[in-house]
């Protein structure tokens, strides 16, 4: 690849990443609340993120034998479970992964 094709791409993205990371404090004033829709947008996204991260996570599951969905399962109640237990997101979800991969390296060759 050409070396100055490769430096013009990694400037425009370092652009647009700089300027997605400012265009918020450039756009609303310090002083003043944010807008009412930003605002909800910031309390109703976070979930259904989320919610749809599952949904793709899941959307693949083998219902025909034990060892297509017992992990998956399993490894989405221990999500839970964890993240009710502490609160913690990342403790949740590498904990999840963790107790998924096991299972499905280890138990449900």
């Amino acid at each position: 690849m050409n070396p100055g094709y490769t430096a013009a791409l990694i400037a425009v993205m370092t652009a647009v990443t700089f300027l997605t990371r400012a265009l918020p404090f450039l756009l609303f004033d310090r002083g003043k609340e944010p807008p009412k829709v930003v605002l909800y947008l910031g309390r109703v996204l976070p979930p259904a993120v989320m919610a749809m991260l599952v949904v793709y996570c899941l959307r693949g599951m083998d219902l025909s034998s034990a060892s297509g969905w017992i992990p998956q399962v399993i490894g989405v109640g221990a999500v839970v479970l964890l993240h009710k237990w502490k609160h913690n997101t990342l403790l949740s979800i590498f904990g999840g992964t963790l107790l998924y991969m096991a299972l499905v390296q280890a138990v449900f060759v």
